[in-house]
């Protein structure tokens, strides 16, 4: 059988908008996803638990630790770190300053803080509250959106599938909003009521 006609019989997954409709439950049985190499822990769930120190798995060794040596230019620097920050008005203007203040954030950084976006103040606020109140809810409710690594869309506490990995301290939401065919409304919760909403006019 040629590619072509593979391509042909492939069990199409999207809807009429073209997002995607499988689970992480089905990409499992269908052999397209993973499962976490351990059970998941919720840090938020470890931090309520009054621990008297924080678990061997999330202590990173000290030269995966975070100093005030940062490298411009190809040479170290010891110094207050600063997020770069990119002016959004200034780059679509055509402003060449701003165009390699952001490529020199990126090559150096890896990230940049983004500011004159158009997002209205009130609009970040909401979406802050709406995420705040999610986290807030008991894990139970969470769980519904919980994630798995062949997307990582979703509620998750881990990255990556190395068993016995060193982990980070904290528990994340991840949504994918394009391309479309990554877009899986399963994942996108539905609590608390508003928080969709926020998400909608946000992104």
């Amino acid at each position: 059988m040629n590619h072509q006609n593979e391509n042909m019989i492939k069990e199409d997954t999207t809807d009429e908008n073209g997002l995607n409709t499988m689970s992480d439950q089905e990409n499992t049985k269908k052999g397209l996803g993973e499962k976490w190499p351990e059970p998941t822990v919720r840090v938020q769930s470890l931090a309520e638990s009054n621990l008297a120190t924080v678990p061997d798995r999330y202590i990173k060794p000290p030269s995966e630790r975070p100093d005030q040596t940062i490298i411009i230019n190809h040479q170290p620097k010891t110094a207050a770190i600063n997020i770069p920050v990119v002016d959004l008005n200034s780059l679509f203007s055509g402003n060449k300053e701003e165009r390699e203040r952001m490529s020199e954030a990126c090559r150096e950084f890896g990230f940049f803080q983004v500011i004159n976006h158009g997002v209205r103040p009130e609009l970040m606020e909401a979406a802050r509250e709406a995420w705040r109140s999610f986290f807030n809810f008991p894990v139970e409710a969470k769980e519904v959106y919980s994630n798995s690594p062949s997307t990582y869309e979703g509620y998750g506490s881990r990255l990556g599938v190395e068993k016995g990995a060193i982990l980070d301290w904290n528990d994340y939401y991840f949504l994918h909003y394009l391309p479309l065919v990554l877009k899986d409304l399963n994942k996108w919760p539905s609590i608390p009521s508003n928080i969709r909403y926020s998400l909608r006019f946000l992104i």
